[in-house]
């Protein structure tokens, strides 16, 4: 392990607090940091590092320098954490002193406005509170009929066999549920064109990720940038002007009437832009990040054959050939296992939206100064061999009932703290809901030599190239 890095840096002088804000006992002297790669003048050959291969960056530099790792990239310091005790200790201790990056929230906010993924501080807590009962377990077991009338409407239309596009169909499958959830309409033949279209927005987002600042999107070359707004847009303002077409006693029960009801209760806090802000965050939150959970899991599926007989023969004796129903979900261990195993392989969401900190506090006996800004890099807590060992081998049986426990805070694939992910419930509903239902009509295995997909970063996890398996019928 490097050494201690005492650098000072200008742009905190006079932010250093003379002492630690919290209780947090102090191993480190004030102005010093952990140990990090060098940054020669800027920094910025770091960032270029990470904007080449994020996940494989921070990989190296935590073999090489620890739990906690300094970059000084100007005009910035950023903390990358991946001890999980420090991880809770920072998004929950320490909640009240920090917000998310700025930049992050730019580049978000393009599409999602100022939903509840956006907002902070007091909007934040205004915008969870009236959104919380509409994704607590009761509410998404009332939901569990909608996600498998979709999953089985969706499953008759796949053609199996050899090379099937297995990743699209379930991105198309999750879009059709999150549709009906939200909209009571089913998504149709637009699948295509917004699977498309999300993905191009989700892999420019990301490349603005690392640069301080967006060209105008009213340059020429910004012009596919738009379309892909305008198209994601056209969505939801559609489904929006629909439903206030109708008269209301005519609304069904889904989430945009709960939304448009807040609307009629406290137009001033709930204008039509912050219905189709928070519509447009439960759509690509709500798809993009259960179809790649399930991608991976079919590849899981596919690549361990036993444990794909099991799962089966749990979801064969559980559901006696019905579709799952609410009170079905929790008898569904194993197959929760193993959907838990491949979020901790391949973590939707590897990386967390960066933090930075508002005021002083101690982490881990460091002294953080205030505007110190923070990662926190899930998936090397997933894949680390202190709290799983062999942590490349696929082993569902690290979440049985009777296995070690598990550190809190090693295997967080929906978050932490107050802003852990709102929908994570509905999430692990609705795969579980399509799993079963997959795993009832058919047989997933590997072509023949496949290698396992190699995995790209674009802020959600997806294989390179789309996943295509051979899919049978039982």
């Amino acid at each position: 392990m490097n050494t201690t890095n005492f650098s000072e840096c200008p742009f905190h002088a006079g932010r250093m607090p003379s002492a630690p804000i919290d209780e947090a006992p102090l191993q480190h002297p004030p102005g010093s940091w952990p140990p990090g790669p060098p940054s020669r003048l800027t920094g910025w050959s770091l960032l270029a590092q990470m904007g080449r291969d994020l996940p494989a960056v921070l990989i190296r530099w935590r073999q090489a320098y620890g739990d906690l790792v300094h970059l000084r990239i100007w005009p910035e310091h950023q903390v990358v954490v991946s001890d999980p005790a420090l991880v809770r200790e920072l998004l929950v201790t320490h909640h009240d002193a920090i917000i998310r990056w700025e930049r992050g929230v730019q580049v978000f906010s393009y599409l999602q406005g100022n939903s509840v993924l956006i907002a902070e501080r007091a909007p934040w807590a205004a915008k969870r509170q009236a959104l919380q009962a509409a994704f607590a377990p009761k509410s998404v077991k009332s939901f569990v009929p909608t996600i498998a009338a979709a999953a089985g409407a969706t499953m008759e239309r796949w053609q199996p066999g050899a090379n099937m596009p297995i990743e699209s169909g379930l991105t198309s499958l999750a879009m059709d549920v999150i549709m009906r959830m939200m909209f009571s309409s089913a998504i149709g033949g637009e699948a295509r064109s917004m699977e498309t279209a999300v993905h191009e927005a989700l892999v420019e987002g990301n490349a603005e990720l690392f640069w301080p600042a967006s060209a105008p999107d009213w340059l020429p070359w910004k012009r596919r940038k738009r379309q892909v707004r305008a198209l994601l847009r056209g969505l939801i303002d559609h489904q929006l002007q629909a439903r206030l077409a109708l008269p209301q006693p005519e609304w069904p029960a889904d989430l945009l009437s709960r939304l448009l009801a807040l609307h009629r209760d406290d137009p001033a806090a709930w204008p039509l832009a912050a219905v189709r802000d928070e519509c447009m965050t439960a759509f690509l939150a709500g798809h993009e990040t259960t179809a790649a959970s399930l991608s991976w899991w079919a590849w899981c599926m596919a690549a361990n054959p036993a444990a794909q007989d099991t799962a089966r023969r749990e979801v064969d004796a559980v559901l006696q050939g019905r579709s799952p129903a609410g009170e079905d979900l929790p008898r569904l261990g194993y197959l929760a296992q193993t959907l838990n195993e491949t979020m901790r392989l391949y973590p939707a969401a590897p990386v967390l939206m960066s933090r930075r900190a508002t005021r002083g506090f101690t982490l881990g006996g460091w002294t953080i100064p205030a505007r110190t800004m923070f990662m926190i890099p899930v998936f090397l807590m997933h894949q680390d061999a202190r709290w799983f060992p062999e942590p490349q081998a696929f082993q569902p049986e690290r979440f049985a009932p009777d296995a070690p426990a598990i550190p809190r805070g090693a295997f967080m694939p929906f978050g932490t703290g107050p802003r852990v992910c709102l929908g994570q419930h509905l999430a692990l509903a609705e795969m579980t809901v399509v799993a079963a239902m997959v795993l009832q009509r058919f047989v997933l295995a590997k072509e023949e030599g496949q290698a396992e997909p190699e995995a790209v970063l674009n802020i959600s996890l997806r294989a390179k190239v789309p996943l295509a398996l051979n899919v049978q019928l039982r």
